[in-house]
């Protein structure tokens, strides 16, 4: 299973030419990031409040495949490539009409928010991500 949003490509995403900015795609897949954690029962606010952590980004490879262009209508789609102890692997992908522009991987780590140091993932988030983990051929 995938969790997805829409996304619609305003002006300020774009570059002189009228295309997507490189970096944009990093906020498109923060947003999308955001939004899976709450279509799955969680909120980042909730989450440094209640338990005392967060995500925080360990590495994200991008690769920028086709250009998109001011007023695109794209889906952003999310999935779970690997679950560990305190870290998690995303596969996060831009789409136009079925046809990939970005394809991003995302490693984050779940970290105690006084000390900035790796925690364990809460067994309910594990759970809840674990519907979106993509299968392994």
């Amino acid at each position: 299973m995938k969790h997805s949003i829409d996304i619609r490509v305003y002006y300020e995403d774009t570059d002189a030419g009228g295309i997507v900015y490189h970096s944009n795609y990093l906020n498109f897949g923060e947003r999308g990031r955001t939004e899976f954690l709450r279509h799955t029962g969680f909120s980042n606010s909730e989450l440094q409040s209640r338990l005392g952590i967060i995500f925080v980004v360990r590495h994200i490879e991008s690769d920028y495949l086709k250009p998109a262009l001011l007023d695109d209508e794209l889906t952003l789609e999310t999935t779970i490539k690997e679950l560990k102890n305190s870290s998690f692997a995303m596969h996060q992908r831009t789409v136009r009409a079925g046809e990939v522009m970005a394809d991003m991987h995302v490693t984050l780590v779940c970290v105690d928010t006084k000390n900035f140091k790796p925690v364990r993932l809460p067994e309910d988030i594990k759970e809840a991500f674990q519907a979106y983990q993509e299968n392994i051929d």
